[in-house]
């Protein structure tokens, strides 16, 4: 343990038995648990194999219960940790300095869809799935599609500025969140922002607590502008003999005009790998064949639709690819989704894993392909590599395999550290959707100076001065 995160501990106050019956004598509070049971609950997320125990989990379900709880916390200096569905890939969820875990789960209503306006007003516990069907019935439409949306919580998509395959033509949750009602370190609740599409009234609050991990506040309300039911989809998987191919087929889709609602990457382990997990049959994988773009375009007008496909098709058969599979009833659409979405979990069920989030301009996705597969020679790791292509957002999952202890855990970090580099270098960032949270902290000093992380850590100071809200994330050494 760094000297410094031992200080930083030493900062926070242990609960005692009068915190506890303080907390379960509060209105508004669904349960104050501490068996073993429902910490080991809440003491992992989807990170790799992590593990951090909090003292007590906190289930509440009012506004007024969690002011209740953040002021007490903050006045006893009582570290607590915002938590949703526990489906996150950077430990944001993760109460590493033990304390509390604020168990959001109870915050579970769509509280309204107002169809006039195209808005829906929602808690965060919410399951992200479900809200969009929910507004679906009403004719409307919420984009935003992480892999795990029929578990996450749409709170956790917020404090996370979470993706999807279909922000490439409908952007990410920042581009949806009209205005939060939150609860301050002090217990204080304020709104963001206003529900109106545009606003030029002072700083933006509610965009700067978007993606922010529950390091400002808890998000207790979100407000969603939504967009028209779209009608009709197509959908279509190609077979590539080349990977850095297949890379480079995507940037030739958009220059010629076309935007499809979704354009992934698979690298062969990768959809492999998913096809074995799942169990799925009816689709060949030929020995050459290296990588796999899936390609969706959707809109109200089928024919526009078909005539789109035929033409990005042509487009990839400028490559060296196999034959092309056209998607034609639903349930082999379900089946091509469930594979892509279902290829994190097969690289995890295969070995003790890592996965990066890197993020490039489009256009540099070959070199950084070519560059991940440089690295892994040179520091000894496997990558399995797929993604949101069409974002230039591609998800490395460096598998353990036959890498010693020892490599894994001393020259690893190298090769990420030096993988980061590059991908600034060409112009990208090192995380696209996943967040920062624990395990990437000590890298955020290769994306911004000295001086854009003082700023940021003010802001954190602003909002929490004592340092208790989701302490141990974003930044290396801070509480």
């Amino acid at each position: 343990m760094k000297l410094l995160d031992y200080l930083c501990i030493m900062q926070f106050q242990s609960i005692t038995e009068k915190d506890i019956i303080f907390f379960r004598d509060l209105p508004g509070i669904k349960a104050v648990l501490n068996d073993e049971e429902s910490i080991l609950a809440c003491a992992s997320d989807q990170t790799e194999d992590l593990c951090y125990r909090a003292q007590l989990v906190i289930q509440p379900e009012t506004v007024e219960a969690v002011s209740a709880i953040m002021k007490y916390c903050n006045e006893a200096g009582i570290p607590v940790t915002p938590r949703g569905a526990g489906t996150g890939l950077s430990g944001g969820a993760l109460p590493v300095y033990g304390g509390i875990v604020l168990d959001m789960k109870r915050f579970n209503r769509i509280l309204n869809v107002d169809t006039r306006n195209f808005q829906v007003t929602t808690e965060p516990g919410v399951i992200t799935q479900e809200l969009q069907e929910h507004v679906k019935e009403k004719g409307l439409f919420y984009p935003p599609d992480p892999a795990s949306k029929g578990s996450c919580f749409i709170g956790g998509n917020v404090s996370e500025n979470s993706g999807g395959p279909r922000a490439v033509k409908y952007g990410v949750v920042k581009d949806y969140v009209l205005n939060l009602e939150m609860v301050l370190a002090n217990g204080e609740v304020i709104w963001t922002g206003a529900n109106v599409l545009k606003n030029a009234t002072g700083y933006n609050l509610t965009q700067l607590v978007v993606g922010s991990e529950g390091t400002l506040g808890v998000i207790t309300k979100i407000v969603l502008r939504l967009l028209p039911a779209v009608k009709h989809d197509l959908l279509m998987l190609v077979p590539f003999r080349s990977a850095t191919e297949a890379c480079a087929a995507v940037n030739a889709i958009f220059l010629a005009g076309h935007t499809p609602s979704a354009l992934e990457f698979m690298e062969r382990d990768a959809l492999e790998w998913s096809m074995k997990y799942t169990q799925a049959t009816g689709i060949s994988l030929p020995a050459d064949i290296q990588a796999h773009l899936l390609v969706e375009v959707d809109g109200n007008n089928q024919e526009l639709l078909y005539k789109d496909m035929e033409e990005i098709a042509a487009i990839v058969q400028q490559y060296d690819i196999d034959e092309i599979l056209f998607a034609d009833t639903h349930e082999q659409k379900q089946m091509l989704w469930a594979l892509r979405r279902k290829v994190g979990e097969a690289v995890k069920s295969n070995s003790v894993y890592k996965e990066e989030d890197t993020v490039v301009p489009r256009a540099e996705l070959p070199e950084l392909l070519r560059i991940i597969k440089k690295i892994g020679k040179e520091y000894g790791f496997q990558s399995v590599c797929y993604g949101h292509a069409g974002d230039g957002n591609l998800h490395v999952n460096i598998v353990k395999a036959g890498m010693s202890d020892a490599d894994w855990n001393n020259k690893l970090p190298e090769g990420i550290r030096k993988l980061f580099k590059e991908v600034v270098r060409m112009g990208g960032t090192i995380s696209g959707e996943h967040g920062i949270g624990l395990v990437q902290k000590n890298y955020m000093d290769i994306a911004f100076s000295k001086v854009q992380l003082q700023l940021m850590q003010d802001i954190k100071k602003v909002f929490d001065p004592n340092g208790i809200l989701n302490p141990g994330k974003i930044f290396a050494g801070e509480f």
